[in-house]
This record gives C-alpha cells, sequence and structure tokens, in this order.
C-alpha cells in the first residue's frame, strides 16, 4: 500500500528521507546488453535491425517491411476511434500554440562601436522520434515530440516505433498522419535509437534523438550521444499532485493512476492538507484499479512507490515540493503561500491555469477546484 505521512507527526523527517531516497530503477545492469546492440546496430546495419526485431518483438521484417508504408499508415490510422483521433487533434492545436511563443526572436543590432552583432536560430536537418509501442502506445508522444520540431522548421521527421507481434497502434499512426512524420519504421529498443544515431542502407542518419523509453533505450540514447544530439535520459515517470478538498477524488484518483501505469517504478504522491480527502482518493484510486487496462502496473506502482503526505498547510506543501521535485517548479499555482522553486528542466501541470511544458518525465499537478476541461473530454484523454 502507498507509504502515508503526515508533517505533524513524529519521525516525519526520518520516513519522508527515506522515500525521496528510495531506489526505483531497475537493478539490471542494461548497459553491456545495449553496448552490443549499438555497436552489432552500427556495423551490420539492417541485417541487425532484422535480427533484433525478429529476436525482440517477433517481426519478420523482411516479409513486413522495415518502413511502414503511407497506405498502411493511412489505413491503420482510420481504425482509430473518432472521438479519440479528435480530441489528439485539439490537442496538437494547443500544442502548437504553445510552442509557437516558445521560438527564440534574432538578435540583430549594431552597437555604439558600429559592430553589427547578430545571433540566429535555424533548425536541424532531422529528428528522430523513439515512440513507445512496447507494453504501451502513447500517441500523445508522437505529438509532443513531432510538433515542437514542426514549429522549429525541422525538415525531416523519422519515428520508430516497435510493433509486438506485428501490431501497430492506431492511434499512434493517426497521430504521426496528424502531424505530418516523414517516415516511420516498425523498430524499437536500443536497436531503433542506434539506427537512428549511425544510419543503416534503409534509415539515413538524424541529427537529434527525442523521446521516451525504457531502461534500454535511455541507455542507448546515453551511449549515441556525441553521434547526435539527445532531449535527456529519463528516469521512471513521477507524478506529484497538490490537491485541496475542493476537488473531486476521482478526478485526482485518474491523475495519479496516469503516470503509474506507465511503469511498475513509476511514482506517484499526492500532498494535501485535508486527511478525510486524502481518504476518499484511496478509495477512488482501488476503483479505477478495478477496471484499468493496465491495472496490474498501476497497482504494482501505487502499492510499492505511491505516497499520500498530509501537510498542516500550504507553506509546508510548497517546502516538500521543492524537496522532491526541487528542480520542477513554475508559479502556476494560485494559493500557494509561495511557489515552488524556479529552477526547472522538468514540467508542471496545472489544470486550472495554462503552464509550460518540456518532455521530461516528472510531474507536478497543483489542483484548486474543479478542472475546466469537460468530463468527456477528460475521458477521452485518459
Amino acid at each position: 500500500m502507498p507509504v502515508r505521512l503526515a508533517t505533524r507527526e513524529t519521525g516525519f523527517e526520518t520516513a519522508f528521507r527515506r522515500l525521496l531516497e528510495a531506489k526505483r530503477e531497475s537493478e539490471a545492469d542494461v548497459d553491456a546488453v545495449v553496448a552490443a546492440i549499438v555497436e552489432d546496430v552500427a556495423r551490420r546495419g539492417d541485417a541487425a535491425l532484422i535480427d533484433y526485431t525478429n529476436r525482440f518483438d517477433g517481426v519478420d521484417l523482411p516479409a513486413s517491411g522495415l518502413r511502414v508504408p503511407r497506405r498502411e499508415i493511412a489505413e491503420r490510422a482510420a481504425a482509430a476511434p473518432p472521438e479519440t483521433v479528435a480530441a489528439l487533434r485539439f490537442a496538437a492545436g494547443r500544442i502548437e500554440s504553445f510552442h509557437r511563443r516558445q521560438l527564440p526572436p534574432p538578435i540583430d543590432y549594431v552597437d555604439a562601436l558600429g559592430v553589427r552583432l547578430a545571433n540566429r536560430w535555424r533548425p536541424i536537418a532531422a529528428a528522430g522520434l523513439y515512440v513507445p509501442g512496447g507494453t504501451a502506445a502513447y500517441p500523445s508522444s508522437v505529438l509532443m515530440n513531432a510538433i515542437p520540431a514542426k514549429v522549429a522548421g525541422v525538415e525531416r521527421l523519422v519515428m520508430t516505433v516497435p510493433a509486438p507481434g506485428g501490431v501497430l497502434s492506431p492511434l499512434v499512426l493517426a497521430a504521426a498522419e496528424l502531424v505530418g512524420i516523414d517516415e516511420v519504421y516498425r523498430v524499437g529498443g536500443a536497436q531503433a535509437v542506434a539506427a537512428l544515431a549511425f544510419g543503416t542502407a534503409t534509415i539515413a542518419p538524424v541529427d537529434k534523438i527525442v523521446g521516451p523509453g525504457n531502461a534500454y533505450v535511455a541507455a542507448a540514447k546515453r551511449r549515441v550521444f556525441g553521434q547526435v544530439g539527445i532531449d535527456m535520459i529519463a528516469g521512471p515517470s513521477e507524478i506529484l499532485v497538490v490537491a485541496d478538498r475542493r476537488n473531486d477524488p476521482r478526478w485526482i484518483a485518474a491523475d495519479l493512476m496516469s503516470q503509474a501505469e506507465h511503469d511498475s517504478a513509476a511514482q506517484a504522491i499526492l500532498v494535501t492538507d485535508d486527511a478525510a480527502f486524502a481518504a476518499e482518493v484511496e478509495a477512488a484510486v482501488e476503483r479505477h484499479l478495478a477496471r484499468l487496462p493496465r491495472a496490474q502496473i498501476a497497482r504494482a506502482s501505487w502499492h510499492a512507490h505511491g505516497a499520500i503526505l498530509l501537510v498542516a498547510d500550504w507553506e509546508e506543501a510548497a517546502v516538500l515540493i521543492d524537496r522532491i521535485a526541487g528542480r520542477a517548479g513554475q508559479p502556476c499555482r494560485r494559493n500557494l503561500s509561495r511557489p515552488p522553486h524556479p529552477r526547472s528542466h522538468r514540467r508542471l501541470y496545472c489544470r486550472t491555469q495554462p503552464c509550460a511544458t518540456d518532455r521530461a518525465h516528472r510531474t507536478v499537478r497543483l489542483r484548486s477546484g474543479r478542472p475546466r476541461l469537460p468530463q468527456a473530454q477528460l475521458a477521452r484523454s485518459l
């Protein structure tokens, strides 16, 4: 069951420090395995991709084809639920709107000595998008990685996605079609990262690789960094929700499970000032777990790594946020007495007012009152 801690209880500091220091990543040493895969793909190219994809995904690439043709993309995308595709289209518009505002302006001026000084931002030529498709498929990963690249002016977008048993998610392909991905390849894991970095006879190399993945993908990105750019080395997913009693506990429980279902090593934490509300959220979580498709993973995450932190006031909540996610704060909450620390390379979500996101895996949600997103829309997005 999740850890329950209250700031005013004796022993809180010791227990809280233990929570922060707990190791959740897999103990398996994947680096040696990844090193061999990356070296093999760099040396043998497509032949290595064929071997690893057959071994790990059970896919015969010579028969199905390494590259997914546009006709297949269109046919599979057409099978996606129309209401979910509409939600993706709605999300895509919002993501693009934000990232257009993120574009840095050029610098061009003449200084007091008559010297012209300038700085120009130019897009890279090609970006590789790794999209999960093994234990789960996330069309949102396509949107979050492809749209900023499109806004920046990247000319070639290449997507790799594993297809276990030969199955590709219609929603992932619908998202790829929606944002205009140029090339899609049915390959995943460390071998996909190596192919994007070094290139093969079929896959031309890219300039930067972005997107989430498992421990093998993260280790591969670490290994190819320098050959290509990467976004980051991501660890297990995390979410911290700060909520008061004015929220619907079912919605807060859904927020917590949205990250817990990613990985049994994920962590979901609730911070609240109301013990009765905390109990209602915990009960709502159990009801969600009774019907979630990925309930086994979410339950393992919640029971092994979940936490409920009861604070006496919101000043205490701000301090805890700093300690849990010291680099994950932005002032996006109206009734905390002080905002979380502003240094950030991770992401912050606030449902009651828009705020910035990046592609890291730690999430902080600060919730006060009922979200403005319509319930039907939220249901489609979960």
